[in-house]
């Protein structure tokens, strides 16, 4: 036994890593333009401990918010300086402060034996005309809570008689279907990082239908499938996978309905992708690829051997020369690059789950972190 101890990041698990369906690393980083003023890392930090892991901000019809979910199961609101963040919405009735409110200390390992109890609201939607707030939430699946908040009901927690294993982002169509992604069927959030060691591609694309109460598969065999964002006219939706490291088209109109097109290669591992007015769409990444890392994912037996060495993943990613950082990207519908901004030093957050413009502002959530960062823009 190479790690009779479990110190190595897979040590006690069925490991079986595949090979990565990734574009190569240097044609991807020659033609990917780079933020030298690291413009990112200007921003301001807000509610720096009033938070913790908001990964999606959501603002509703009135423009009130953000609403953002949280490490620790609960959907907050912001109320003003005067009242601060109120909790809005929980989506199980298992949830207690004495379980699961960890404060700060709910982005760490000590929450993680609780998610699959108190929950772990990750993407949110408003329905603009309802005012009804759908959830994403990676243990209890795809549920849905009122303009007044209170306990979430459920809307689809299985598919084709199996449990929805790890649901993670959304995005409402105009005609009530509501796409959502199930990002493993073989791994759970708090498992999320042996889903890229192993390279396994058993994501999904899930429809539901709020008239049959029916969920459907729209596309499998995705590999870490991850934010889901409409088109304006919603002839398309992208998606990312993060696993592969790219933005992906699916048709929902026109000649090409059903089919599936690369949008563009990332240079690192992508989360939700989120648009503004303009119908032009904003990624957030976690930056940034090694030639170390692609050798790794075209070569399994590598990483069979690698990471059942007996050495922290910690350890094993700087000698991968990995040192994650925040990029955000802004892409058109046709895969131009618009705008890229960094933060190569970390300041502003190192991993970075989301962006919203709103109002001349972005707002910055990041699953990781016990805040939000905002920056002016343009």
């Amino acid at each position: 036994m190479m790690d009779p101890f479990q110190i190595g990041p897979v040590g006690g698990i069925e490991f079986r890593p595949v090979k990565h369906d990734i574009a190569p690393y240097k044609e991807v980083m020659a033609s990917w333009p780079r933020d030298n003023r690291s413009r990112l890392g200007d921003g301001k930090l807000e509610f720096v401990d009033e938070v913790f892991g908001p990964e999606s901000l959501e603002f509703d019809s009135l423009g009130y918010g953000p609403y953002t979910g949280l490490a620790d199961g609960r959907v907050v609101r912001w109320m003003g300086e005067d009242i601060g963040w109120e909790t809005f919405a929980i989506v199980t009735s298992n949830w207690s402060e004495k379980l699961c409110a960890r404060g700060v200390d709910s982005t760490t390992a000590k929450q993680w034996k609780h998610e699959k109890w108190c929950g772990r609201p990750l993407g949110l939607r408003f329905n603009k005309e309802s005012g009804d707030l759908y959830i994403a939430d990676a243990y209890y699946g795809l549920l849905v809570v009122g303009p007044a908040g209170g306990l979430a009901t459920p809307l689809a927690t299985h598919v084709e008689g199996k449990r929805i294993l790890f649901a993670n982002d959304l995005d409402i169509h105009k005609n009530g279907s509501i796409f959502f992604t199930d990002t493993s069927k073989k791994y759970n959030r708090v498992n999320h990082f042996f889903i890229l060691l192993e390279g396994e591609a058993t994501g999904r694309l899930l429809r539901y239908d709020p008239p049959t109460k029916t969920t459907d598969v729209v596309l499998d065999g995705l590999a870490f499938p991850n934010g889901v964002q409409l088109s304006l006219d919603q002839t398309f939706l992208l998606f990312t996978e993060t696993s592969n490291c790219r933005l992906m088209k699916y048709w929902l109109k026109g000649p090409r309905t059903g089919t599936m097109e690369l949008v563009a290669h990332l240079p690192g591992f992508p989360d939700n992708v989120r648009i503004n007015d303009e119908g032009q769409f904003w990624v957030a990444i976690d930056c940034c690829r090694t030639p170390a890392q692609e050798v790794l994912a075209h070569n399994p037996w590598m990483r069979s051997t690698y990471f059942r060495l007996p050495i922290k993943m910690s350890i094993l990613a700087r000698i991968m020369g990995m040192r994650m950082y925040t990029v955000i990207s802004l892409f058109n519908e046709k895969g131009e690059i618009l705008e890229v901004l960094e933060d190569r030093k970390g300041v502003v957050m190192k991993l970075v789950s989301e962006v919203r413009e709103v109002q001349g502002k972005l707002w910055i959530g990041t699953v990781a972190h016990n805040h939000i960062a905002t920056l002016p823009y343009p």
